[in-house]
């Protein structure tokens, strides 16, 4: 599941993105209201974890815009207003949830999941391949009838692949996607972890799903 953040303290921003991340969620970022609107209008994302003090547009500015373009992504306002007025502005104009700050990250990770669960009914958010499935809503892993445990970092790395697949997809764009980072020619940590993942998910099993394009990248397949 993918997950836009938006909160203009950058430690702040940093702490969140790492939190969310370790429970297994891919995570964009950015900084003020109007980078938050070009996402939101550009990109599809499972929820927003917005805050309401942004420079330029602030929060309420940027779900108000957002809402009357159609957009209907979940989202989370985050904020130190804690007034009742706030709050209800807040839902009133379209949030799904309002969350007062200081917070504790536990009831921020069960408040996101709640509010991705929110449209479980149109997108399931289990994804197939073959005899692999991978639950976010539940985070779980099964190869057949056999539940595997993968690490948040495995875990990302897989979705990905399944999201994307039978397309095949470069180094350059998983990094891009889970790490965040540009890439770097010299870095193996793609091999590695495409290596823990086919450990764990094809060693035990005669049909291979994770394949090698040799000189490309990686796909994820069922059938030849």
């Amino acid at each position: 599941m993918k997950i836009l953040v938006v909160e203009d303290e950058k430690d702040m921003n940093h702490i969140i993105k790492k939190e969310l991340e370790s429970e297994g969620y891919l995570v964009d970022t950015c900084y003020d209201g109007e980078s938050a609107y070009d996402y939101l209008v550009m990109e599809e994302y499972d929820g927003v974890v917005l805050d309401v003090m942004l420079p330029g547009m602030n929060g309420f500015e940027v779900l108000k815009k957002a809402r009357s373009r159609g957009v209907q992504t979940p989202v989370l306002f985050l904020s130190a207003r804690s007034h009742i007025d706030d709050i209800v502005e807040g839902l009133d104009i379209g949030a799904d949830d309002y969350m007062v700050k200081p917070f504790a990250f536990q009831e921020l990770s069960a408040r996101v999941r709640a509010m991705t669960r929110k449209k479980a009914g149109v997108r399931e958010n289990i994804y197939r391949c073959g005899d692999l499935v991978v639950d976010c809503n539940e985070h779980m892993v099964r190869r057949g009838d056999a539940v595997i445990n993968l690490s948040p970092k495995e875990f990302s790395v897989l979705l990905y692949l399944i999201r994307n697949q039978n397309i095949v997809v470069s180094r350059e764009q998983i990094e891009a996607n889970i790490w965040d980072m540009e890439h770097d020619s010299y870095s193996n940590v793609i091999d590695v972890y495409i290596r823990y993942l086919r450990k764990k998910i094809d060693d035990p099993c005669d049909v291979k799903l994770i394949r090698t394009i040799r000189g490309v990248g990686y796909v994820l397949r069922a059938e030849e």
